[in-house]
């Protein structure tokens, strides 16, 4: 099956490079306008040793999803630059010939040097980090700019006469005079090109896997020439075709410099412009190149190797220019053109480059009779398949969905200005500018993108109270001044470009705000600028009574290792610091019931048996009656009080220090302040413990167990159901303060 597969592959490159003959010699003749007249019998053989002997090499040297290579517009026009500056030395004047190929030869081979020199420091990869936007815009320039090139032949105008009416419109500001100078335009071209275009995207729609583009393109050559044989009358109308062309090698390039002494004058002349050129031509092709390939690995699903690639496209272009070729790039749309058919590889890059040959040197009477019209036809196909999917889905998504100005479609709406505006400037400027204004405009928006997310969440500790669980006095208390308490929960990167964001935001916090808690736990890195801000935010903000509370900076983690390193980190080690946002809000809590009119109530770290929750409302011999059935136990910090599974022993008062319930991984469930109570859920259901209880440090609790509470019942049951009523009224409590935190984190 490969041997036989070996006919259709090159094929395929055959017909790719009959197709796309009339770019090759539309860019041969723009490499060499300078000259005038003679720009063909330069530029066209010079053109096609690029897609014969650059390609050739680089089909061979290559390794990517389809290796095939020729000269581009945005190379062509420095390249022309380069032979206006030699066409207007007197030496030229003199050897026009020798004069100017070898200093064009040479350029192209440092170009190739250049390129290899850019593979071997590995910055051939660099292409890869083009966003998406820009690499979306420049394949929409590159196909604006090909459907451009065709509106000439189609119309069949002469390319002068559309340049002076390009000249004369723009002169008079498109007014009305601008128009009238529109050429006349011949309609039958027009329609035999649009034609061939519409005939090659049926075939290719309705029958996938015969040639549609060879198919297209001879249809149209008959139609062309039946129409002439029968209408003779219309040869105008239809457009001219390719006529005669340049047979044969051009005169040597770069190789000239060895026995030619006027070559090597004018290299030395004009070294610096060569040199110029050189470094211009290898920038530009190395960008359209990778972009190109990166966009065909897109549509095939490869991967090429960067580094490679380049490398074998600097050999290329350094052999090709020691024959006098053009500056050759990664070629998309001879690529497409293969493409179409059904073939990937080697094999039809190698046809393109037997084919080109055979039209260099065989082909001139046969491809003389290729209507330029049809040529032109089969170019919009390929100029359409040359344009982005994925902007055009995007668009279309969005106007399918909720339209193009919907508050949601703000970052779609970025990126297709961004494709937008990198497509323009390529068409206008040139690859070069379009795709750096495009990268500039994208790190912009992803700057702007990143100011603006870095902010996850605002609320005050109302919506996010602390697990602690406190006696229902203070918990009154803090009802109220919890709303002082602001909390930030940032997102992403804290650096130079999102760092301001949050100190505009603390800078509008409520007047009455006496904490601003930044939660850091979804930060993923902070640069030296986002350190800097949190610790000018810390002096600010303590000027004016207010603290800085940072929660998710753990010790020895990367956010507490990096501001210290930065010099952010004067109270490292401070309270300021915090686990997680649970125990910063809790500090600040604590911190307001200190400065509040029950100062000293949780700071002693005790409390009255007979002032906890579960003896509220009794009288004293009802107290006294519970205090003979609970039973006292200390617990030293750190240790259990039960575990998660223990069968149920009854409930726990908790006179002194603190109880915290956490999971198997240590994770705090809720804590418990002196005061309260614990375990009554599974005294009151009988179901087994559902997590652990630890003390968090020395702590001194009473448990009152089932077998009193029972005796209990039927000693007094009154006083019973007081105990009920108590225990209900302190879960009732817990479930209002989650209730609470519930709305305003909802609200």
């Amino acid at each position: 099956p490969a041997a036989r597969d070996w006919p259709r592959s090159l094929t395929h490159g055959a017909v790719a490079a009959l197709v796309s003959a009339a770019i090759v010699l539309t860019l041969g003749v723009l490499a060499f306008s300078p000259l005038g007249p003679a720009a063909a019998q330069l530029g066209v053989p010079a053109a096609f040793v690029s897609v014969v002997v650059s390609a050739g090499v680089l089909a061979l040297l290559s390794r990517c999803a389809l290796p095939v290579g020729g000269p581009s517009s945005a190379t062509a026009l420095i390249f022309a630059a380069l032979v206006a500056r030699l066409a207007a030395d007197p030496l030229h004047q003199a050897q026009p010939v020798l004069a100017l190929m070898a200093p064009l030869g040479a350029a192209v081979v440092l170009m190739g040097l250049l390129q290899c020199l850019i593979a071997r420091l590995g910055l051939a990869s660099l292409a890869r980090f083009v966003p998406q936007p820009v690499l979306a815009g420049f394949m929409n320039g590159i196909a604006l700019l090909i459907l451009a090139g065709q509106l000439p032949t189609l119309l069949a105008i002469e390319t002068q006469v559309w340049q002076q009416f390009w000249q004369q419109f723009w002169s008079h500001a498109w007014g009305p005079q601008g128009l009238a100078a529109w050429p006349p335009v011949r309609w039958g071209a027009l329609f035999l090109g649009l034609g061939t275009a519409a005939c090659i995207w049926l075939v290719a729609w309705r029958a996938p896997r015969l040639p549609a583009a060879l198919l297209g393109l001879v249809g149209g050559v008959l139609a062309y020439h039946a129409a002439l044989a029968l209408w003779p009358s219309l040869a105008v109308g239809l457009g001219p075709t390719l006529g005669a062309l340049p047979v044969g090698l051009p005169p040597l390039g770069a190789l000239a410099l060895w026995d030619n002494t006027a070559g090597l004058a004018s290299v030395q002349r004009h070294a610096p412009f060569v040199l110029l050129a050189a470094v211009l031509l290898a920038l530009i092709g190395t960008l359209e190149s990778m972009l190109a390939l990166r966009a065909l690995d897109q549509q095939v699903g490869h991967r090429h190797n960067g580094k490679t690639e380049l490398t074998a496209m600097g050999l290329a272009n350094m052999a090709g220019g020691f024959f006098g070729a053009l500056p050759m790039v990664h070629l998309r749309a001879r690529a497409l053109l293969v493409l179409q058919q059904g073939s990937l590889g080697r094999r039809p890059a190698l046809g393109a480059v037997l084919a080109s040959a055979g039209l260099l040197w065989l082909g001139g009477p046969l491809i003389q009779h290729l209507p330029r019209t049809v040529l032109a036809g089969v170019m919009v196909t390929v100029a359409f398949s040359l344009a982005d999917r994925w902007s055009r889905d995007l668009l279309l998504g969005l106007l399918r969905r909720r339209g193009l100005w919907h508050n949601d479609a703000r970052s779609a709406r970025a990126s297709l200005a961004i494709v937008a505006s990198v497509a323009l400037l390529t068409v206008w400027q040139g690859p070069a500018l379009g795709v750096a204004t495009g990268v500039l405009l994208s790190t912009w928006v992803f700057v702007r993108g990143l100011n603006r997310s870095i902010l996850r969440g605002r609320r005050n500790a109302s919506a996010l109270p602390s697990r602690r669980i406190y006696p229902p006095a203070l918990e009154a208390m803090l009802a109220h001044q919890r709303q002082r308490i602001e909390v930030l929960e940032l997102e992403g990167a804290l650096f130079f470009g999102s760092a301001e964001r949050v100190a505009d935001e603390a800078h509008h916090m409520p007047a009455d705000c006496r904490f601003l808690l930044l939660d850091l736990r979804r930060v993923t890195s902070i640069d030296e600028s986002g350190a800097m801000m949190l610790q000018q935010l810390e002096l600010r903000l303590a000027r004016s009574g207010v603290a800085l509370l940072l929660a998710g900076v753990a010790a020895g983690s990367s956010h507490h290792q990096r501001l210290t390193a930065f010099g952010a980190a004067g109270s490292a080690g401070s309270p300021a610091w915090y686990l997680d946002t649970d125990q910063a809000v809790e500090a600040a809590e604590r911190r307001l019931l200190d400065a509040g009119d029950l100062a000293g109530h949780p700071a002693s770290n005790a409390v009255a048996l007979a002032d906890c929750s579960l003896l509220q409302g009794l009288s004293v011999s009802q107290q006294n009656a519970v205090f003979l059935r609970l039973k006292p136990c200390v617990l030293q910090a750190g240790e259990r009080l039960f575990d998660e599974g223990d069968p149920d022993d009854g409930l726990y008062v908790l006179t002194r220090g603190s109880v915290s319930v956490r999971s198997a991984s240590g994770q705090r469930f809720v804590s418990f302040s002196p005061g309260t109570m614990l375990g009554e859920m599974a005294m009151l259901d009988g179901q087994r413990r559902s997590a652990a209880a630890y003390a968090d440090s020395q702590s001194e609790v009473h448990l009152l167990s089932r077998t009193e509470f029972d005796s209990l019942a039927l000693a007094d049951p009154v006083l019973c159901t007081l105990l009920y009523r108590n225990i209900a009224v302190h879960l009732s409590e817990r479930l209002r303060t989650a209730s609470m935190a519930w709305r305003s984190a909802a609200g």
